[in-house]
């Protein structure tokens, strides 16, 4: 296993930071803060092929894999303009109907999905289920040979810019016992489905809804997969999930220390810049060395993904995820701090990832979940629930 990238991987690299930094921080906070997409920066990436990069070529995408779609995030979330849908999109949604998908659901929804025209949001958070997968009551019953699918979900990215909603659910046969996922694409315009918006404080272009699905009637062909698939057909999308918020929470720290540094090696109220002292400098030093600590492991669950190893991949991708958001929200405090009052200002453009970095160790999985897997599964502990 090499983490030395390849001369393609670096140019792809290099391309999406040069296109990023031609939008930046100050197009994704005019964006948010006027209630607009970042429609331009969506479509831009997915004409040059960065949203689809992992997607199957056949299907319009890259042929490469989820470590190259780490790099795009992480690059764009470096630049200052993450974008959430990334998560969502090509790496859960793009990834399971690869996977598990017809071949007319291949051909109807993967060329969309890899150049930015279709985007796909991703349900499968419950008000009462939470993280506790197994209590999903979104049920799926037959009706001919037709599907009809009631339920809730909460927290649902994107539903407003999204052509269609990957909906995680369960048949009338598996409503208890362990978990047997059926995953359902539901077109936005489908009736029955409705949503309303959460008011979040988070500064940012994409919003999180409530979906209701109130006896939507679905063909046949909207079920991705089997029925009563393994656990496994859904946790295909969850482990890109990990890797993507991994990717984005690196990105964010890199982003915030580089805002801190370049202050500080110019600020000076003595006689050298405030970035010679070390009260400064070697907190900056510590969230440097931890953020390239959670890159290393994004980097090794993206690489053990590609190469099939789903298991080992679950542990690293969670690993990566927990490191990556502690990382971050250090990095961003301490990014704050090096300001000073400069730091909770509009101008300076740092305040604002203060809540969003705060995200990155709650969603798309919890630090205490994550620290469950780890205990039960790495070091064989009993389970507390």
């Amino acid at each position: 296993m090499s983490f030395t990238e390849t001369d393609e991987q670096q140019e792809l690299r290099k391309a999406v930071a040069a296109m990023a930094a031609s939008y930046g921080p100050a197009y994704y906070l005019e964006k948010a803060r006027a209630g607009e997409h970042t429609t331009e920066l969506w479509s831009e990436a997915g004409k040059l092929g960065f949203i689809g990069v992992n997607l199957p070529e056949e299907y319009g995408g890259g042929g490469a894999g989820m470590y190259e779609l780490s790099m795009v995030m992480e690059e764009m979330a470096a630049a200052g303009c993450a974008l959430l849908l990334m998560v969502v999109s090509p790496a859960i949604n793009g990834t399971i109907i690869a996977k598990f998908g017809t071949d007319d659901q291949k051909k109807r929804w993967l060329p969309g999905i890899a150049d930015g025209s279709i985007t796909m949001a991703f349900a499968i958070t419950e008000p009462d289920a939470g993280s506790n997968s197994h209590r999903i009551t979104t049920t799926a019953r037959r009706d001919g040979s037709d599907w009809i699918l009631s339920g809730a979900k909460v927290y649902i990215s994107g539903v407003d810019q999204a052509q269609a909603v990957l909906v995680v659910g369960r048949t009338e046969e598996a409503k208890t016992g362990n978990l047997k996922p059926a995953l359902f694409v539901v077109p936005t315009d489908t009736p029955g489905m409705s949503w309303t918006k959460i008011d979040m404080e988070i500064v940012s272009p994409e919003n999180q809804f409530q979906l209701f699905l109130d006896d939507v009637r679905l063909p046949a062909d909207a079920l991705v997969g089997s029925e009563d698939a393994a656990i496994a057909q859904l946790f295909a999308g969850l482990n890109p999930e990990r890797i993507m918020g991994a990717a984005s929470a690196v990105g964010m720290g890199r982003f915030a220390i580089d805002k801190a540094t370049d202050y500080v090696k110019t600020r000076q109220v003595w006689k050298t810049p405030i970035g010679a002292h070390q009260g400064l400098s070697h907190p900056l030093a510590q969230n440097y060395i931890e953020i390239e600590l959670a890159k290393l492991m994004m980097q090794k669950a993206a690489t053990l993904y590609d190469g099939g190893d789903d298991f080992g991949a679950a542990e690293a991708a969670n690993m990566a995820k927990y490191a990556a958001g502690e990382a971050s929200v250090k990095a961003v405090d301490q990014a704050v701090q090096s300001l000073g009052g400069n730091g909770l200002t509009k101008e300076y453009g740092i305040a604002s990832v203060l809540t969003a970095s705060r995200l990155a160790r709650i969603a798309p999985v919890s630090r205490e979940m994550i620290l469950n897997f780890i205990a039960q599964t790495s070091l064989g502990l009993p389970r507390s629930y």
